[in-house]
């Protein structure tokens, strides 16, 4: 069964979801897995392929745009409303509503910034997977 974790931005963190979706590719990578980056439209996306490219110094992480790149090169795909290929591994959803797919991945990070309205919707897909008994974990992300 998928497993889901919920991260959650504190008061305080001056970043927002996208950064902290980085930063969570950046380890589930870092342990090996394939990561789907799921967004809501072509803006969302290509703002996180250059923020992949510049938000830790130093670091890289082997990513492309689905349509755009050799997924077989790519560890790391960034997609926008549609199907994710053969991708199972890591879903990070930067979407507001839970993603038709979702279950056929082995984990599903849900990252949460300080937005009003990307607090609620994460509440409504937090309630949905909890009423079909996905096992959920919250992580508050202080620093």
């Amino acid at each position: 069964m998928t497993r889901i974790d919920f991260y959650i931005l504190a008061e305080r963190v001056g970043s927002d979801r996208f950064v902290l979706a980085c930063r969570l590719a950046e380890k589930a990578w870092n342990q090996g897995n394939r990561i789907y980056l799921h967004t809501s439209a072509e803006d969302a996306a290509r703002r996180l392929d250059k923020l992949l490219w510049t938000f830790s110094q130093g670091s890289f992480l082997p990513h492309g745009l689905v349509g755009e790149c050799n997924p077989g090169l790519n560890p790391i795909l960034i997609g926008q409303c549609g199907d994710p290929g053969e991708e199972h591994g890591v879903l990070i959803n930067l979407c507001s509503e839970v993603p038709g797919f979702f279950s056929r991945f082995e984990r599903v990070l849900e990252p949460i910034d300080r937005d009003e309205t990307a607090r609620k919707a994460g509440r409504e897909r937090y309630r949905f997977y909890r009423d079909r008994g996905y096992p959920l974990e919250s992580h508050e992300i202080k620093k």
